[in-house]
């Protein structure tokens, strides 16, 4: 049996002609960079997430990178965020001119653990940019009233989470802001690079949509140094296509989701599961499972036609691009231990309960012998 990590067939199958009518329709049009498609798609996908507006933009860091600008967060300020996360949310700090301050994640959600966010903050500290990591949202509350405490910004890194709750709340509609991507892997993802900015401070959404289009705000009046980061028109209209189906496809996640974790817990109990904490609604982007000798498992279960992906074997404060943070191996061990155990199984829609089951066989062999 060959189970790919991904297979994104399912968005396609069933849905052909109308992609291809959405195509002929923009050439006709010439409709290609911020045209009506996207409006829409930024007005729809704002309701969705319970905001009053959405910016469309290239990608899930823009999204973030561009947030922080618009709040007028620069060179000389701090960001605390997750030191467990995808580089790109760093990277969108350090965009903007500011320093990442890194805060250890909890254990089970692997999420940024808030009890030690507050001895983070200094005089410098401008906002707090916790990510929804693998589609479970962070704890919000205690981030919440502490960047209400303390007059601090509350950004969401909530690329991996389209349609996941908190406390009966959509992520992307728990802070200032919130961010996502669509890069095609994602429970909502177009075919190629993009992303949006949800908010419900019109102020902000206007410097976005400034800041998204070389700063202007009308043709060649432009008020402040802007970017090039628009999403493009085909893009929207494929999301579009595709909204209405989230969640229907995140409900068959959290199906699949949960029967996988049965069968481990009754037949591979030396690996560990994701954790759905109370109050939340998990989306499993990733169905991410630890376990000792991640390598070897890895290996072995590769050589049983089982692909797997590491997400992400060395955290990013360790790599080269941020060297200059001054952190060092054992800085954070909750991340280290994670990052050295995490692996993330296929789960896909339409992903069936038979080869689940021929994964799980193949995980318990390997984890009893190992």
């Amino acid at each position: 049996m060959r189970i790919p990590w991904m297979d994104f067939s399912h968005q396609f199958n069933g849905q052909k002609q109308v992609y291809w009518r959405l195509i002929q329709q923009l050439n006709r049009r010439g409709d290609f960079i911020l045209g009506e498609e996207v409006t829409r798609f930024e007005q729809e996908f704002a309701e969705y997430c319970g905001a009053r507006y959405g910016v469309g933009v290239n990608s899930g860091t823009d999204a973030m990178w561009l947030s922080l600008m618009a709040l007028g967060i620069g060179p000389g300020d701090e960001v605390i965020t997750s030191s467990f996360t995808y580089i790109a949310t760093a990277i969108a700090i350090a965009l903007a001119g500011a320093k990442p301050v890194l805060v250890d994640i909890d254990p089970v959600s692997y999420n940024l653990n808030p009890k030690q966010v507050a001895d983070a903050v200094t005089p410098k500290t401008k906002a707090i940019l916790p990510v929804h990591l693998y589609g479970q949202a962070a704890d919000m509350t205690e981030l919440k009233a502490l960047a209400k405490r303390r007059k601090l910004r509350l950004i969401e890194d909530a690329a991996q989470a389209h349609g996941a709750e908190y406390r009966n709340r959509k992520t992307g509609n728990l802070g200032d802001v919130g961010c996502f991507s669509f890069y095609p892997t994602k429970n909502l993802g177009c075919w190629g690079d993009g992303g949006i900015v949800v908010t419900n401070l019109k102020s902000v959404a206007e410097r976005l949509r400034m800041l998204r289009d070389h700063g202007r705000k009308e043709r060649y009046l432009n008020l402040v140094p802007g970017q090039n980061s628009r999403l493009d028109t085909l893009q929207a209209a494929i999301l579009r296509v595709k909204l209405k189906s989230l969640d229907r496809w995140n409900q068959k996640r959290r199906q699949l989701a949960r029967y996988y974790t049965r069968q481990i817990r009754k037949y591979a109990p030396r690996v560990v599961n994701p954790v759905e904490q109370p109050g939340k609604n998990h989306v499993y982007h990733l169905y991410v499972i630890r376990v000792k000798n991640r390598d070897t498992v890895q290996r072995q279960l590769a050589s049983r036609g089982i692909q797997t992906v590491v997400n992400y074997p060395k955290p990013y404060y360790l790599q080269p691009a941020f060297q200059y943070l001054g952190y060092r191996r054992g800085a954070f061990p909750v991340t280290e231990q994670v990052s050295n155990e995490v692996l993330s199984l296929p789960l896909y829609p339409d992903l069936s309960k038979q080869k689940i089951n021929y994964i799980v066989r193949q995980l318990a062999h390997i984890t009893r012998r190992s």
